[in-house]
């Protein structure tokens, strides 16, 4: 799948699914990528990822059977973290945190080439490393994917005018922050439900696309009925605990059938 590509079908509320990796080891990517998602996010937040590991990530993902592109979360919503990443030449970004309109559009303007923005020109893999610097300034003002993340109790509050900011194509839902910063963490009910119906409602508004992560396979479905657009299906952390749990609790079952 092309940049734009991903762009267009996000803003045309399209079906897109994607997989959330932490690991270090690029072959991780470039599986997940080769299985039939539409992206693949590569996490630098809450991981020890770093920009060498990413930038193998992206090739990896690139090199892949299958059209996946690959999206980064970075750790902070920071102009110069933002600046490295993008040299890198993923197909779009995640930004945490985002709790306000300033915030969001901080974002957007850091991700934005000059008038429109303040990222600055470098010589990375975005830019052919100097062979096709003005084609990069083209290509990504245009299609590089911005999201921001919902996970705040600021955010929600003021989820109407961030979804509202030129140059966001999505917002995303964090369950476990949210939950925990409205004093109820893993509980998706109450206080979290109230939380998501008012994202859902200010990007229903603004055809801004909201998206969100399930972490077990229930949740895929769970989300999808409760009206996000968009699930990312899965972390490999924890699906490499559930199969690995699983081939065990199946070797004890046989054994005590022996």
């Amino acid at each position: 799948m092309t940049r734009t590509r991903l762009q267009d079908r996000l803003a045309a509320g399209d079906p897109v699914v994607g997989y959330w990796t932490t690991f270090a080891d690029p072959a991780v990517q470039e599986l997940v990528a080769g299985t039939g998602f539409d992206f693949v996010v590569v996490d630098t937040e809450h991981t020890p990822l770093g920009l060498e590991t990413v930038a193998e990530s992206l090739r990896a993902i690139d090199a892949a059977d299958g059209d996946a592109v690959g999206l980064v979360r970075v750790p902070w919503n920071d102009a110069v973290r933002l600046k490295r990443v993008l040299d890198l030449d993923p197909t779009g970004v995640i930004a945490p945190m985002v709790s306000t309109p300033d915030e969001a559009a901080d974002f957007v303007d850091a991700t934005r080439y000059p008038p429109e923005g303040t990222r600055g020109i470098g010589l990375g893999r975005s830019a052919g490393y100097g062979r096709d610097v003005a084609g990069q300034v083209d290509r990504d003002d245009a299609g590089l994917v911005r999201i921001a993340q919902i996970e705040t109790e600021a955010g929600v509050e003021s989820v109407d005018e961030i979804a509202a900011v030129d140059g966001l194509d999505a917002l995303f839902v964090g369950p476990g922050d949210l939950s925990a910063a409205l004093g109820s963490f893993g509980d998706y009910d109450g206080a979290f439900a109230e939380a998501v119906d008012r994202v859902l409602d200010a990007g229903s508004a603004e055809k801004t696309p909201v998206g969100t992560l399930a972490t077990s396979p229930e949740g895929v479905e769970k989300w999808l009925d409760r009206g996000f657009d968009f699930v990312v299906c899965g972390v490999d952390a924890l699906d490499l605990i559930r199969s690995v749990e699983e081939s065990l609790a199946a070797h004890e079952a046989a054994r005590e059938e022996q």
